[in-house]
């Protein structure tokens, strides 16, 4: 199986919990032509009365300006990996497992399923924790160097 694994920037912003929250940051990014691939919202639990909104990509200077306008902030502190390829059963188990193994802790986890194939998202607790669980799958699930990516933000 291969898969296609990248560095994910992920853009956190603080908004209101109240309705309309989420359309006050997710407003700005559409005008200025954000083609988002994951948008993940969640209360705040610390600060009652906020929620987090978490965000990718971001592509070039107009929608970076947005986004910053907007309160969004690279989530530097959880840098993620995006990994996609062809899905099946338990598929999500396996790479977990690789990872478990590995003894690398995930700081978040997101999937899902697109027809035949998956797109997933995998925070880590550091870059070099990125990078290594970036190389170990690609040694066990057959991905090449050619597709890592570590583009910048």
């Amino acid at each position: 199986m291969n898969l296609i694994i990248e560095r994910a920037y992920v853009w956190v912003a603080e908004i209101e919990d109240h309705p309309g929250g989420m359309l006050q940051v997710l407003k700005p990014l559409k005008d200025a032509g954000a083609d988002l691939d994951l948008i993940i919202t969640r209360r705040a639990v610390e600060s009652p009365g906020k929620a987090l909104v978490f965000v990718t990509p971001l592509r070039g200077e107009r929608q970076v300006a947005a986004a910053a306008a907007a309160g969004f902030n690279v989530a530097d502190a959880i840098p993620s990996l995006r990994v996609q390829g062809q899905n099946r059963p338990g598929l999500a188990a396996d790479l977990a497992a690789t990872l478990a193994e590995a003894r690398l802790n995930l700081r978040g986890f997101s999937a899902a399923e697109l027809g035949t194939r998956f797109v997933m998202y995998i925070g880590l607790d550091s870059e070099a924790e990125a990078i290594r669980a970036a190389s170990l799958l690609q040694q066990q699930w057959g991905s090449t160097e050619a597709e890592w990516h570590m583009d910048a933000a």
